[in-house]
């Protein structure tokens, strides 16, 4: 299993850079993950951050782009303005969680 220093923190990674452990992850480690992306985080990306971390507390996966635009009230085009090729899979790694279902 990879590992990788991210603010700091020595993480533990799947293949695909998604932290495994979900409880490793911090504000600060977003940030570097975002960078990473070519993303600079706004309070928007954060609401989607945090619902996506929530959710995944709720019921031990993350979300898929449908669930965040119908429960979660964030509109599909919004989502890919904020994580550009792939908003679900890329917040999910920025979040700190697992890739949701169904992305490839």
């Amino acid at each position: 299993m990879p590992t990788a220093t991210l603010a700091g923190v020595e993480v533990a990674l799947d293949a695909e850079g998604f932290l495994t452990d979900a409880k490793q992850w911090t504000e600060d480690i977003a940030r570097e993950l975002a960078a990473q992306e070519g993303i600079e985080l706004t309070a928007r990306h954060w609401d989607v951050l945090r619902y996506m971390r929530e959710q995944f507390a709720q019921k031990g996966d993350a979300p898929s782009i449908r669930n965040m635009k119908n429960a979660g009230g964030i509109p599909t085009k919004e989502l890919y303005g904020l994580f550009p090729g792939g908003p679900a899979k890329k917040a999910a790694r920025i979040a700190g969680v697992p890739k949701p279902h169904g992305c490839i």
